[in-house]
């Protein structure tokens, strides 16, 4: 039987399997290697590994977890998981079963694209919904926002901190009122209502908008707000998604969840999340083992 099998391989559930593997703890790590940011050319804002290209990051990541022999890892999906007294029996995708303590998802998220044609051809190149992982990289240049309503005018202003050339492309109805018209209007903030036909550019990279009505915007990114949903093993055990904070207790009894499925959506911060969560699971692994030889105590889990 395992201590704890982390579902996810990303930077919530390498990190936590990394802490978890020098507390001597056995660790299964599971995953089908489908990484959301694979199609990105270059993760950003992580310390020592700022413009490393995300799998890369797994590959290092994973050459040093090999140091642990206590940390195994299987490249499959987990399929099922069922609670079995004081412990999980986890089904993997080749139906192979394995029993645990603790569990830990780390599965990430799962987002709507903008309702546009062929978008995933220019997405996590200059499709992308982050500007603090991308806007340095494509600063001063033409952006769009793909967005309506309040929020829009939220993001549109966080944005000129990269660019003072934003156009607002709503696909419709902008769901903007006055007050908020007057607010763009005063920081330059252009606005589109116009339906986007499709994107046009070369090997991912954007060149133009081209609007239903022919005309076309000369633009270089498309920053949209995705819709984001957890993943489906997360929604089987009955997750609904709330506090998006992240927290170390238990989400059920002896499941844990640590990164973007908690919408953490920087890797750094998936990281610091992995590695808190490890702490916790530990303590109460060891909290459990204490009580099981009669002794009561109660831990102060410090990271």
């Amino acid at each position: 039987m395992y201590d704890v099998v982390i579902v996810g391989g990303g930077p919530a559930g390498l990190s936590a399997a990394l802490l978890l593997g020098r507390s001597r703890r056995n660790v299964l790590l599971c995953d089908e290697g489908k990484p959301r940011n694979a199609v990105s050319p270059e993760m950003h804002g992580f310390l020592t590994r700022d413009g490393i290209a995300p799998m890369e990051f797994r590959r290092i990541a994973h050459e040093q977890l090999r140091l642990y022999p206590n940390v195994e890892f299987r490249p499959q999906a987990v399929v099922n998981i069922a609670k079995q007294a004081e412990q999980f029996t986890v089904t993997l995708a080749d139906q192979t079963e394995v029993t645990t303590r603790k569990l830990l998802l780390t599965t990430g998220i799962r987002e709507d694209m903008p309702a546009i044609p062929d978008v995933q051809a220019f997405y996590g190149k200059s499709v992308v919904s982050c500007p603090y992982c991308h806007g340095w990289e494509v600063r001063d240049q033409p952006f769009a926002l793909y967005d309506t309503g309040k929020h829009a005018v939220f993001m549109a202003i966080q944005l000129l901190t990269w660019s003072l050339d934003i156009v607002i492309c709503s696909n419709g109805p902008s769901g903007l009122d006055a007050q908020d018209r007057a607010v763009l209007a005063h920081l330059k903030i252009a606005i589109c209502e116009t339906p986007i036909a499709r994107l046009e550019g070369n090997d991912g990279y954007l060149e133009r908008i081209v609007l239903t009505d022919g005309e076309t915007l000369p633009r270089r990114v498309l920053f949209y707000t995705p819709q984001l949903h957890p993943a489906p093993l997360a929604m089987q055990i009955g997750f609904v998604p709330g506090d998006p904070k992240q927290a170390v207790q238990p989400v059920f009894p002896g499941i844990y969840m640590a990164g973007d499925v908690y919408y953490t959506r920087w890797a750094s911060g998936a990281a610091a999340a992995g590695t808190e969560i490890a702490v916790a699971i530990h303590t109460a692994l060891l909290e459990e083992d204490f009580a099981k030889k009669g002794i009561g105590l109660k831990i102060q889990a410090h990271a």
